[in-house]
């Protein structure tokens, strides 16, 4: 299996995370293309999910059991999730297939036996959705395994919050890092909050990133110039192609176009620095200073008909030129000279 980072840093160039969801659409052949496709674009490691329809609801006609509004409405949770679930008998194929392509594969389970079932595949992390956040014991499972946890944050009070960034430390495991995020599918670009990422940072103590629902790649980007370290995406191969998630998942190119610009954003952030940038260094001279406007002979007085602040930057600096005024050419002076002391004698 390819590393998978051991722990993200705030500063780190951002981690990026194509979840495949339910966009296989029932195909493990469209399931190794969307992990090719994912490494081609710039991910730097696929998510599945690993649930059953059975393990992660009930399969009853209840109202409480039927989507209203939204792109899944009236469609019952048990239906939604047979259509959308990864059979369990792929994953170990498709943790081969992404270990062949050196690009790191891990999941997010849905109850404590999707633990069990991916700690015996070698899953090097877990992530823990949104909608499990407040499911505690499933929480303190997985941070038991000792290896990384990712806690999307959607829906949670900065009480459920704690509660579950406890529930990991509690156990001894301090790899941890929380995913800002807003469940809405797809989401609305007012509702992001993105200020919110450096308040979880400080608030927890931890690296903060983005689970991100929104349409195209503008928010991502953003989160990074706001300290995310993690971006995760729904990725697909067509949108067109349908699936459960498609209408707010991003195309290859699309996903790439992401990658670039977080990468460009994240160069961007730099550090604190006031200092010269080798880009600058020719530019220094063209800056304004004082120079001879029109001729001036010996002794005489220097005035605004004479001296201005004009570019490029070889005289005087501008700041001198109330100090200039009034003072006596030293010598025949010429229109287009840089002015210098040694061209000034006393005022009068």
């Amino acid at each position: 299996m390819p590393a998978f980072p051991t722990c993200f840093t705030p500063g780190q160039k951002p981690f990026l995370i194509a979840e495949l969801s339910g966009n296989h659409n029932g195909d493990i052949d469209r399931a190794k293309r969307l992990i090719d496709a994912a490494k081609e674009a710039g991910a730097d490691a696929a998510k599945l999910q690993t649930y059953t329809a059975d393990t992660i609801t009930l399969d009853v006609d209840r109202p409480e059991f039927k989507l209203e509004g939204g792109l899944w409405a009236g469609r019952t949770l048990h239906a939604l999730y047979r259509e959308a679930h990864t059979p369990w008998e792929w994953h170990g194929e498709l943790f081969a297939h992404a270990a062949s392509i050196d690009l790191p594969i891990f999941s997010s389970p849905f109850d404590p036996t999707a633990i069990d079932f991916l700690e015996s595949l070698g899953a090097p992390a877990y992530k823990i959705a949104s909608f499990e956040l407040i499911d505690l014991p499933l929480v303190e499972k997985a941070a038991r395994t000792g290896k990384p946890i990712i806690m999307s944050t959607g829906m949670a009070s900065l009480g459920e919050i704690a509660e579950a960034v406890a529930t990991v430390r509690g156990v001894g495991n301090d790899n941890l890092c929380l995913l800002h995020c807003v469940s809405g599918y797809p989401t609305p670009v007012e509702d992001c909050d993105l200020r919110t990422i450096p308040h979880l940072a400080q608030a927890f103590d931890v690296p903060v990133g983005l689970s991100d629902h929104t349409m195209g790649v503008a928010v991502p980007v953003a989160a990074v110039a706001l300290g995310a370290v993690v971006i995760e995406k729904h990725f697909t191969l067509a949108r067109a192609d349908g699936g459960p998630d498609a209408a707010f998942s991003l195309e290859p190119a699309e996903f790439r176009a992401m990658a670039d610009a977080c990468a460009a954003a994240h160069a961007a952030l730099g550090s604190i620095s006031y200092a010269l940038k080798p880009s600058e260094a020719g530019g220094r001279t063209f800056r304004r200073s004082l120079y001879i406007t029109a001729d001036v002979a010996a002794g005489e007085v220097l005035s605004d008909s004479n001296v201005r602040s004009v570019r490029p930057g070889l005289g005087l600096a501008p700041k001198y030129l109330p100090d200039v005024l009034g003072r006596r050419a030293t010598r025949a002076l010429t229109r287009g000279e840089p002015l210098d002391w040694t061209m000034l004698g006393p005022k009068g």
